[in-house]
């Protein structure tokens, strides 16, 4: 199992998917949901290519973390 981070932005009219580490797998979704499943898909898609062409497999180079910041009235 890999555990691959995932940026979830809603637009005006749909949602969008990306993995900062897997350059290019990206996905669109009409609701949340509907987002989170696509850029599943298409990130065990990629992975299972990568296996399939004895390719290695992603290097997490990218990390988030929300930060506190005060902000006074």
């Amino acid at each position: 199992m890999a555990r691959i981070l995932v940026i979830i932005e809603k637009g005006e009219s749909s949602y969008g998917a990306y993995a900062p580490n897997v350059p290019g797998c990206v996905a669109v979704g009409d609701t949340q949901e509907e987002v989170e499943t696509l850029i599943q898909e298409a990130l065990q898609t990629h992975l299972a290519l990568l296996q399939e062409e004895h390719l290695p497999l992603l290097e997490t180079t990218v990390a988030a973390k929300y930060i506190d910041i005060p902000i006074s009235a």
